[in-house]
């Protein structure tokens, strides 16, 4: 469907636009060059669109990644020239591993005086294209709306051939968006265009058929490695029965991007962090599958360390990727391996959860440890939160001991960037108003982000902070000890946060969120049971 626009404003044609291709919430950071685009959010005639100011770009952007994850369609982030993009750069990193579907509008000089290089100018495309699959410079105020329409479809839903990334950049000049009088045709986007497996892959049939053998043939250890669209819903289950039918392994990233989790779904294991652990655990078997998964790799090339994860050649290794429509992939290996014979608590191998089975709450006395918070956590979680999950450290417990809890969605770090927790869970909660959204956050990567609160304060959002507060970079000394660098006073210097330690309480409190402090076990138990049940933002320090 396509509407005629004559009359209105650049920036109001933008609005209309974005609005049609199904984008209805702005994470806000804007200047001078998108002041018009700021007046069109009023003035373009546009019901339901909302805006959301955010007090840094990293915020904008980890919040439109955590509502790509979870609504299935993109928000729009504003930015402002080149060094507000640069500002969001990490966590549009984030959202580009994660496949977070996310449109940026970035302004840029008036035509006019870009050429006499003004002291905010940049070569925001190329800055752009790091993390973007679309990036386009608007040639003229009368195609914007055919920008917008592109930069969806392409950009945050035709993934085929991109390499995953669903980030778009589109660069507005200002003296377009501030134009008057312009003509255009807004089209309406339908929200993930569909395209059938014969359409995106030539043999996809027998490619299937030929996988469901390898995967069956007797004698061989199997596993399944899961990511991205398989790891949701009803695609999720489905992983889990292929899994179950094949008596394979399940294995999930140990950087996912979002896990539909708990009691009645599939429970996949976490590939080991370090790279050393992860091939060891991959060579113990004769065939893989990654669906919707790039191939692992080491995170860093430590020395003498592998690079390759899975050590197998190609006929042992089998890939359902970009190239399919994971939906209907999905559909058709889970009918050539028998897997709707599969039933969760009767013949399926363990895989499945079935009987919730929440940790014991430990012993009211005592100081808080990290294992005896994550307990904590998982025993006091309701059923449908979202559990945003930037612990590090601290969190390594909490995948395990929450296996059993109610159904919940659990989105993790996933590109390494760091500082993506409380924006996040800001993307999450404005995404999903009826689901308690946890927090789960280190507190050294709870440090590049804090703006997120005063957001969270301002739009009255249900988000519950656990900040663990261990007061030092403990992955660094993780490092430090792994790659063998002798520990010396500079190294504590450079990983500590104790001197002086940061007061979250009074920092959440600045903000204008509800904080508190717990050091024990009981103090924890009260402060959290008590967050779960109420409404609106709330922090908690837990000094473990």
């Amino acid at each position: 469907r396509t509407a005629s626009v004559s009359g209105a404003t650049g920036a109001e044609v933008l609005v209309k636009a974005l609005h049609e291709s199904g984008v209805g919430v702005v994470f806000a950071n804007p200047g001078t060059t998108e002041m018009h685009i700021v007046g069109a959010l009023d003035t373009a005639g546009v019901a339901g669109m909302r805006s959301v100011l955010c007090l840094h770009e990293t915020v904008c952007a980890g919040a439109a990644d955590g509502y790509g994850r979870m609504a299935g369609k993109p928000a729009a982030t504003l930015l402002h020239l080149g060094v507000g993009l640069a500002n969001g750069i990490a966590n549009l990193h984030n959202a580009r591993r994660a496949m977070a579907p996310v449109v940026n509008i970035v302004g840029e000089m008036s035509t006019w005086i870009k050429g006499s290089d003004p002291i905010l100018n940049m070569d925001i495309e190329k800055l752009a294209e790091t993390v973007s699959s679309f990036t386009r410079t608007t040639e003229s105020a009368e195609v914007i709306a055919r920008d917008v329409a592109e930069a969806v479809v392409e950009g945050c839903y035709d993934v085929h051939g991109r390499g995953g990334s669903c980030v778009s950049t589109i660069i507005l000049p200002h003296d377009f968006a501030f134009q008057a009088g312009v003509r255009a045709s807004v089209r309406r986007v339908p929200w993930r265009p569909s395209r059938a497996i014969s359409e995106s892959f030539d043999g996809a049939g027998d490619f299937i058929k030929a996988c469901a053998a390898a995967l069956r043939q007797p004698g061989r250890k199997v596993a399944v490695y899961a990511a991205g669209a398989a790891t949701l819903g009803g695609n999720y289950e489905r992983v889990g029965k292929i899994a179950a039918a094949c008596g394979a392994k399940l294995f999930c990233e140990s950087l996912f991007s979002r896990l539909d989790r708990g009691v009645g779904s599939p429970h996949a294991a976490r590939l080991p962090y370090f790279p050393q652990d992860a091939l060891r655990e991959f060579s113990k078997y004769d065939v893989v599958l990654c669906i919707d998964a790039k191939k692992p790799v080491a995170m860093f090339g430590y020395e003498k360390g592998p690079v390759d994860l899975i050590p197998l050649d190609e006929e042992s290794l089998w890939e359902i990727d970009c190239g399919f429509d994971i939906d209907s992939a999905l559909e058709m290996l889970y009918k050539e391996t028998g897997a709707s014979r599969i039933v969760p608590g009767t013949n399926c191998r363990g895989v499945f959860v079935v009987k919730e089975s929440r940790p014991r709450r430990p012993a009211q006395n005592g100081k808080l440890a990290a294992m005896s918070m994550c307990n904590l956590i998982a025993a006091h979680q309701p059923e449908d939160a979202v559990v945003v999950d930037e612990s590090l450290t601290s969190g390594t417990n909490y995948y395990e001991a929450s296996k059993g809890c109610p159904k919940f969605s659990h989105l993790f770090q996933t590109g390494g960037a760091i500082g993506i927790g409380p924006p996040l869970a800001v993307g999450c909660a404005v995404a999903c108003p009826d689901r308690k959204v946890i927090n789960i956050q280190a507190d050294g990567s709870g440090l590049y982000s804090p703006q997120a609160l005063w957001t969270q304060a301002k739009e009255g959002l249900d988000v519950v902070t656990v900040v663990c507060s261990n007061r030092k970079y403990n992955i660094l000394n993780l490092e430090l000890e792994k790659q063998k660098v002798t520990s010396s006073n500079h190294a504590q210097n450079l990983t500590s946060l104790s001197d002086p330690p940061i007061d979250w309480v009074s920092l959440a409190e600045g903000f204008g969120v509800k904080a508190s402090r717990a050091t024990t076990i009981s103090e924890f138990d009260e402060l959290f049971s008590n967050a779960v049940r109420g409404k609106g933002p709330h922090l908690i320090e837990a000094v473990i």
